[in-house]
């Protein structure tokens, strides 16, 4: 095993690591922060709005996904480490 590499060591997946991804992973997490926040000042209105808010978060990942801004995508230029 010495002295070999696996072509798979070095290559990098890149999941995760895109403008579209970060964008929905961002509003997913405030969605989760001001329900949180809500529910504990007891504003049931508001926690169902986060949950309209996550599910928003899901849809613009997407959708950024499908305009190229997804990895692989025509528009996403990865960054060197």
């Amino acid at each position: 095993m010495s002295g070999t590499t696996n072509a798979h060591e070095h290559e990098e997946i890149g999941e995760g690591h895109s403008p579209a991804a970060w964008t929905a992973v961002i509003i997913m997490l405030l969605a989760f922060v001001f329900g949180t926040i809500f529910f504990y000042f007891d504003l049931p209105w508001l926690v169902v709005a986060s949950g309209g808010l996550l599910v928003v978060g899901l849809i613009v990942g997407w959708v950024l996904k499908k305009a190229g801004y997804g990895v692989g995508g025509e528009k996403y230029q990865p960054k060197g480490h």
